[in-house]
């Protein structure tokens, strides 16, 4: 009986078949860790401020699982890199991030931390022209500044990234919003 759950990928390797199937735990965990993020205070410039918008009453990101703006990086599970990234700030930026507990994301917010925004131009010194290229980006928001619905929607992004399903804005199902009535 034993001898039927085996399964040889090679010639010389013998794999067994798992005996705990650990898939829903799996999904129970990153549910969780979709719906409890703790983002990082890193407001850089202007697109600070909407990032600051999203966290009063109008849009209420505390409704989305993200309340509590953590001001350490070994509190946090997000990055919020919200603004232009020169080269002098790079060194401390990619600290913070590997200060940051695993696993870690993290959210370009704003065309300055995209690409550089109207900071790119040729023979440019001191701008880092994306923050990709110092940190893995999980999401990008685009703007300049970005509205704060946009960062819920890149938050609503990275939630569907870790648990696979997208819980809001859910569209109507049977409503008056349907083409046709």
């Amino acid at each position: 009986m034993a001898a039927q759950n085996l399964v040889a990928q090679k010639p010389d390797v013998i794999v067994a078949d798992p005996i705990l199937n650990i898939g829903p735990a799996k999904q129970i965990v990153d549910l969780c860790r979709s719906m409890s993020l703790w983002p990082m205070t890193f407001g850089l410039a202007c697109c600070a401020i909407e990032m600051m918008a999203v966290g009063m009453a109008r849009w209420d990101i505390a409704r989305f699982g993200a309340e509590v703006f953590r001001p350490s990086p070994r509190q946090s599970d997000l990055m919020i890199v919200a603004g232009t990234v020169t080269k002098k700030m790079a060194p401390a930026l990619v600290r913070l991030y590997e200060q940051m507990p695993a696993p870690r994301w993290v959210i370009a917010m704003g065309n300055c931390a995209i690409s550089g925004g109207p900071f790119k131009f040729k023979d440019q010194y001191g701008i880092i022209e994306g923050v990709d290229k110092l940190i893995p980006v999980d999401v990008y928001v685009p703007g300049c500044p970005p509205r704060p619905e946009g960062l819920l929607e890149g938050l609503f992004l990275l939630q569907e990234k870790i648990s696979g399903k997208r819980f809001w804005p859910n569209p109507p199902l049977d409503g008056p919003f349907e083409e046709g009535k």
